[in-house]
């Protein structure tokens, strides 16, 4: 076990007396950042030379999962503040040095999605843009942002191209009050935007070339972990922070039957129904963890040994990666419809595993049709569609 799993592990109680409060905060309380900080797990796919761990990807995914079991919210940020650094080590140097050279602590918060209009200036861009689902903004000190290059009048150059734009906070606004959701409340996943902020040239990254190792091979070569190709290491910390929260459910739900006897008399834990359902709750998001886990494994074998991670590998591996979530989440969805009318009230910690799970749900990464789409169709012989995120 990793050190930074084990120091969660330590914190259970701590961490998970915070998820209420976070909740009721809209992010993740100060004594939760405190213990994820102090666990190191955000520094675990931190290049060793940059004030990081560069560990095993697995090793990132027990620590996000031992996060989400107690703290869903936490879990979340756990794994989506926690890819960041992966793309910040394949960055310039300069611009390493920038983020972490005082502070190999900051935290780097997202989103990427191309919202952002960049136009061309003398040694960088001029950059506008606002964005939603900035999770964990409120404790992180810089953020990398997508945008599309852009004509004087704002309008996107044709074809579009796409570039990854990284900030200071003091370059940034977060929204007040733009995080009011039904679920995952604690990340405080607000909004952040600005009005022709200036990004120097070293601090934008070519969307296409993060994807396709250039960056890695660049300035990581023979590093196993960077070659693990940005298609693949980003939804991976989205099901690790999925699976999180689902084996949170299953954990709080089992604690629940144990006590439970329904209004009719009926005792949970010797109901054939529920145990059924946990039986498979319990298989299901388990298996899928295990599927992801063997899948990264083996690709960082691959890697590790000089090997390249193919487009049919990684269509393969988006297309088990959302088949596993989705069991996982369905599965819990069954369990929790036996667990009664108590499990909805909000004193009752399943209401929100239930309502963080939901919401997890809906993240692109999780999003499986598309990803079918492209397997099937590359399978058959056919085109992958452009849109299409491997």
């Amino acid at each position: 076990m990793h050190p930074a799993t084990a120091y969660i592990l330590e914190h259970a109680n701590a961490l998970r007396a915070e998820a209420e409060p976070s909740d009721q905060l809209g992010r993740i309380t100060d004594r939760t950042a405190e213990i994820l900080r102090a666990s190191g797990g955000i520094r675990l796919l931190q290049a060793k030379d940059l004030g990081g761990l560069e560990a095993h990807p697995n090793d990132f995914l027990d620590w996000v999962l031992a996060v989400g079991e107690q703290h869903p919210a936490a879990g979340w940020i756990a794994g989506v503040v926690g890819i960041h650094p992966w793309e910040i080590s394949i960055a310039s140097p300069r611009l390493q040095k920038e983020v972490y050279g005082e502070d190999p602590d900051i935290w780097v918060a997202s989103p990427y999605a191309p919202f952002g209009r960049a136009v061309p200036v003398q040694g960088g861009y001029r950059f506008s843009g606002s964005w939603p689902f900035s999770t964990g903004t409120d404790h992180c000190e810089w953020v990398i942002l997508g945008g599309l290059l852009a004509d004087e009048s704002g309008r996107p150059t044709t074809p579009p191209t796409m570039r990854h734009f990284v900030l200071p906070r003091s370059d940034y606004e977060i929204v007040p009050d733009s995080w009011n959701v039904m679920g995952l409340s604690g990340t405080g996943s607000k909004d952040v935007r600005m009005t022709d902020a200036f990004v120097p040239d070293h601090r934008v990254l070519d969307g296409v070339e993060v994807r396709d190792n250039t960056y890695s091979d660049r300035w990581r070569p023979g590093a196993p972990l960077y070659a693990m190709r940005f298609g693949v290491m980003f939804p991976f910390a989205i099901s690790a922070g999925t699976f999180s929260i689902a084996r949170g459910a299953v954990a709080v739900a089992e604690k629940h039957i144990e006590g439970r006897v329904s209004a009719q008399g009926s005792v949970s834990k010797v109901d054939p129904f529920v145990l059924d359902a946990l039986a498979k709750a319990h298989a299901d998001v388990e298996a899928g963890i295990a599927h992801v886990r063997a899948i990264i494994a083996g690709f960082y074998d691959t890697v590790d040994s000089g090997g390249d991670i193919t487009v049919k590998d990684r269509l393969r591996f988006r297309r088990d990666q959302v088949r596993a979530t989705d069991r996982a989440i369905g599965s819990v969805n069954e369990l929790y419809r036996l667990m009664g009318s108590s499990s909805i009230q909000k004193a009752s910690p399943l209401e929100r595993y239930w309502r963080d799970l939901q919401v997890a749900a809906t993240h692109v990464c999780n999003s499986r049709e598309p990803c079918y789409l492209a397997w099937g169709l590359d399978h058959f012989g056919g085109e992958i569609p452009p849109t299409a995120q491997y």
